[in-house]
């Protein structure tokens, strides 16, 4: 997958389109990531110890990864691999040639 958790991303396509967020989970099986604040659903919820009151809750549903594009240095870019001197395969922005920070 070309996005990993906690990259900031950029929704490039849907109702969400022009949001950014953090990615706070990743399903590489069905290629979808969650994003903080976007694709927003309401669920209904039954009381229980978290949510003594129960009701209507908005949470986060997964979007499609392709949907979304990395943002490095305030900007979109798409992603690339790259293998180093010592074997470690590491992403890269195309549009800059720099690194992507691990966790940013």
């Amino acid at each position: 997958m070309h996005v990993k958790k906690n990259d900031t991303v950029k929704v490039i396509t849907g109702k969400d389109r022009g949001k950014t967020g953090k990615i706070l989970k990743v399903f590489p099986v069905r290629n979808r990531v969650i994003v903080e604040g976007v694709n927003l659903v309401k669920r209904h919820t039954r009381p229980n110890q978290q949510n003594p009151q129960g009701g209507i809750v908005e949470k986060e549903a997964p979007i499609h990864a392709s949907n979304v594009m990395l943002i490095q240095d305030n900007q979109t870019t798409r992603t690339g691999k790259r293998i180093l001197a010592d074997g470690s395969r590491v992403r890269y922005g195309k549009k800059t040639g720099e690194q992507v920070d691990e966790g940013k």
